[in-house]
């Protein structure tokens, strides 16, 4: 099971730079000019749980293994995309493959780098690429429609049922409006829509990228982000991706520590970065300990026992028995799986427990 979050944006707003700096790698080339990044890039990091070490010392375990994320650096989009300007039906589809999108913005000004709109306006930015998602997403909807409408003329109930939904999103998508900002879709709507893969349906978190000393506070054009964010209903943080390319080239966490401490930074914004997409997806972390490895595991929120014993191996699913639970807070204070155990807080839980967020868990199966 794979999570990952499309990052985003027009040419030249520090896509690649920031996603150079979230893998610590420079598979991504960062230049000054438009397309730099064409074929999409794709990398794993771990999410930053400080969860996790404290649960692996008291296990004493000999390794510590995070859960991952994956980021997917895809080309720049233009005005025009949905008709094919620039790259943009190769961009268009690379976001269609993705979980969540996280749309960089330009919040700073520097003649040494060129905007490809000529002027540093954020909002016109976001503009122009809500647009070209929402024409996108009508130009595939009304494709579909005409398709479905011919297999309707037979009678089938569930056909027409599909069709019902489809017209539904497709009266949404010409008022302007985009799938994720329409309140009222019902559990039917929602599946076909997840089926369909509609751009606009995709949560969303919007990055803006801010010159080195706006990177505590942000400046007036993050704010108006901020406050469009909001109104949207979408998560909006502040990063630098100047200072994030700085921060890989150091090499202990100290030296991190101190050059953030510099800045009046209390962490570095990729790890905000992170667990923004991590949230975006509506994710949860479980974790297993003992000797030989404590480490974290991603699920949907509202997943079972079953499905949690399903992400370590399909076996642990197929013959799930019951998962021995103990919440994060319990296993912290008594010292660890002993001490919880001795405390009576050691749930026996079976198929139909939904996993909460920090639960250490430990499967019985038989296959």
């Amino acid at each position: 099971m794979g999570f990952n979050c499309g990052i985003v944006g027009l040419p030249n707003v520090g896509k690649s730079t920031l996603f150079n700096a979230l893998i610590s790698t420079a598979v991504a080339e960062a230049a000054n000019y438009p397309f730099c990044t064409i074929e999409p890039n794709k990398g794993r990091v771990a999410v930053p749980d400080s969860r996790l070490l404290e649960i692996s010392v008291l296990a004493n375990s000999a390794k510590v293994i995070e859960t991952q994320l994956e980021f997917v650096d895809v080309a720049g989009l233009v005005k025009g995309a949905s008709k094919g300007e620039g790259l943009g039906n190769q961009f268009l589809a690379n976001i269609r493959e993705t979980d969540a999108i996280i749309h960089v913005l330009r919040c700073f000004e520097d003649d040494n780098i060129t905007h490809v709109e000529g002027s540093v306006q954020p909002l016109r930015d976001i503009e122009t690429i809500e647009t070209e998602l929402l024409l996108s997403d009508l130009e595939s909807i009304t494709r579909q429609v005409s398709n479905v409408e011919k297999k309707a003329r037979s009678g089938d109930k569930d056909i027409k049922s599909q069709l019902e939904i489809m017209n539904k999103i497709l009266a949404v998508l010409e008022e302007g409006t985009a799938i994720r900002k329409f309140m009222n879709w019902d559990t039917q709507d929602k599946k076909l829509i997840e089926s369909l893969n509609m751009l606009t349906s995709k949560p969303l978190v919007f990055v803006c990228n801010v010159e080195e000393e706006s990177a505590t506070d942000g400046n007036s054009l993050s704010k108006e982000v901020e406050v469009y964010a909001k109104n949207d209903g979408s998560e909006c943080i502040i990063i630098s991706a100047a200072i994030e390319a700085e921060i890989t080239q150091l090499t202990s966490q100290e030296e991190k520590n101190e050059f953030l401490t510099t800045l009046g930074l209390e962490e570095a914004g990729l790890n905000k970065l992170i667990r923004a997409g991590y949230n975006l997806l509506d994710l949860i972390t479980f974790f297993t300990a003992g000797p030989k490895e404590a480490r974290a595991w991603t699920l949907p929120k509202g997943s079972t026992a079953p499905q949690g014993a399903g992400r370590i191996h399909s076996d642990f699913e197929r013959g799930f028995i019951r998962a021995e639970t103990i919440s994060y807070d319990d296993y912290i204070t008594h010292g660890g799986e002993n001490g919880a155990k001795e405390a009576g807080r050691l749930r026996i839980e079976g198929a139909d427990y939904l996993i909460k967020d920090g639960d250490v868990l430990h499967f019985r199966f038989n296959v």
